[in-house]
C-alpha cells in the first residue's frame, strides 16, 4: 500500500516549502485540469480529482501538514501502512514489554501536538468546520481614524448548488460508513515496544467522514463545495492601525456537510498622510507660525481629524513649543466612544527669507530697542561663555 500512494507535494507539483497561496493555486489548476466535465468517461481523471483533493485537504491545514511533513501518510492517516492497523508499525519489532500495559496513542498525540483526538469509545467525526480565508485592503489615514466600510473581493469555497453541499450526484445520497457506523473514527490495537497500544484513528474506509459517496457530484467532484469569487462588505472600526486584522465571522470557506463556515481575516494597510503622523492613538504635526505671531500671541486656525479648530498661541511662544489638544486624536479600537488619544501640535517659527530695505531698517531699529534683557536664552548662553573664558584665563595664569 505504501508504494501506491503518491507524495502529496508530488501530486500538486510542489516542493516541500510551498506557501499556502502556492498550494491553493496548484489545487485550482489541477482541479480544473482533471475536472470530470472536461474529461467525460475518463476514470483516471476522476481518480486524479480525488487524489488532488486529498492532497489539498492535508497541505492547506497547518496541523495536518505538520504531521504529514514529520510522519508522511501515517501522520494524517494512522491506519495507513498496514501491519495491524497502526501508522507506527515500525515499533512492532521491539519486544520485552508486558502485554498488560494499555497506552492510548491518542493521549500521546494530544500531549505533544495539542490535538483534539478522542481517547475512548468509537471517537467522534470531525465537525468539518470551514477554514478561514485571508485578504487585505488599503485605506486612507482619515478612514482609519473614522472607520469605514470596504468591499473586499475573495475567492472562497461555497456549498455546491448542484448537490446542495452533499457531495453526492443529484438523485443519490451518501451512505453511512459500515466500518465506523458513521462516527468517522475506529479503534485499533497494536503490540509495540511500550506494550499493547490502543488508539482511536480516522476511519480508513470513509477517511474520517462517517459516510461514503458512491456517486460523486460531477460539479464539485464529491467535495460538496466549489470555489467562487465574492465581494464581501467589511466594516472597519474607527481607530484601526496599519497591519491590524479585522475578522468577519462566517465569511470564509464553507464547511463540509453544512457545518460551520470559516472566517474572513482582512489585513488593513493604512496609507501615510501628508499632514498627520500617528503615534499610538495620538496625532502629531508641525504648524508654522510667524515671528510676530510667536512674539505677540493670538488665535490661529489649525486642522484636526474632525475639522478646523481655534488654538490660542500665548505671547512669547518659543520654537518647538508643543500644544496638546486633548481628546482630539484617534479613537481607541474596541473602546467606548469618545475614548481617544490627543492631537499634539508643535510650533515651528518661520523666519522670512527676504526683506525690502525699508523692512530691514525697521527690523534693526526694533531689535536695538529690545536689548538683551528680552532674550533669556541668549543671556544665559553668553553667561556660560564668559565663565568658560574666565576659566581658561585662570588656567593659563
Amino acid at each position: 500500500m505504501a508504494d501506491t500512494k503518491r507524495d502529496y507535494y508530488e501530486v500538486l507539483g510542489l516542493s516541500k516549502g510551498a506557501t499556502e497561496d502556492e498550494v491553493k493555486k496548484a489545487f485550482r489548476k489541477m482541479s480544473k485540469q482533471y475536472h470530470p466535465d472536461l474529461n467525460p468517461g475518463d476514470a483516471s481523471a476522476e481518480a486524479k480529482v480525488k487524489e488532488v483533493n486529498e492532497a489539498k485537504d492535508v497541505l492547506s491545514d497547518p496541523k495536518k501538514r505538520q504531521m504529514y511533513d514529520q510522519f508522511g501518510h501515517a501522520g494524517v492517516d494512522p491506519s495507513y501502512g498496514g501491519g495491524g492497523g497502526g501508522g507506527f508499525s515500525g515499533f512492532g519489532g521491539f519486544g520485552g514489554f508486558s502485554d498488560g500495559v494499555d497506552i492510548n496513542v491518542g493521549d500521546i498525540f494530544d500531549s505533544i501536538f495539542g490535538g483534539g483526538r478522542s481517547s475512548g469509545g468509537g471517537g467522534s467525526r470531525d465537525n468539518g468546520r470551514g477554514t478561514d480565508v485571508s485578504a487585505s485592503v488599503t485605506i486612507t489615514f482619515l478612514e482609519a481614524c473614522k472607520g469605514t466600510t470596504k468591499k473586499v473581493d475573495v475567492t472562497r469555497a461555497e456549498a455546491c448548488d448542484t448537490c446542495n453541499g452533499s457531495g453526492a450526484k443529484p438523485g443519490t445520497t451518501p451512505r453511512t460508513c459500515s466500518n465506523c457506523n458513521g462516527s468517522g473514527r475506529v479503534q485499533v490495537q497494536q503490540r509495540t515496544m511500550f506494550g499493547i497500544m490502543n488508539s482511536t484513528v480516522a476511519c480508513n474506509a470513509c477517511r474520517g467522514q462517517g459516510r461514503i459517496i458512491d456517486s460523486p457530484c460531477t460539479s464539485c467532484g464529491g467535495q460538496g463545495r466549489v470555489n467562487r469569487r465574492r465581494s464581501v462588505d467589511v466594516n472597519i472600526p474607527a481607530g484601526v492601525d496599519d497591519s491590524m486584522v479585522v475578522r468577519v465571522p462566517k465569511a470564509g470557506n464553507a464547511g463540509t456537510h453544512g457545518s460551520e463556515l470559516g472566517n474572513l481575516n482582512v489585513r488593513i494597510y493604512v496609507k501615510s498622510d501628508p499632514l498627520f503622523e500617528r503615534e499610538g492613538n495620538d496625532v502629531h504635526y508641525d504648524f508654522p507660525i510667524t515671528y510676530a505671531q510667536a512674539t505677540l500671541g493670538g488665535d490661529i486656525k489649525i486642522p484636526t481629524i474632525d475639522g478646523e479648530v481655534t488654538l490660542t498661541i500665548p505671547p512669547g511662544t518659543q520654537p518647538g513649543t508643543k500644544f496638546r489638544c486633548r481628546g482630539m486624536g484617534v479613537q481607541r479600537v474596541q473602546a467606548k466612544a469618545g475614548s481617544r488619544g490627543d492631537q499634539i501640535v508643535t510650533a515651528v517659527i518661520e523666519v522670512p527669507k527676504s526683506l525690502t530695505p525699508s523692512q530691514q531698517e525697521l527690523l534693526r531699529k526694533y531689535d536695538e530697542s529690545l536689548g538683551e534683557k528680552n532674550y533669556e536664552k541668549r543671556r544665559g548662553f553668553f553667561d556660560k561663555i564668559r565663565k568658560f573664558s574666565d576659566g581658561l584665563k585662570k588656567g593659563f595664569s
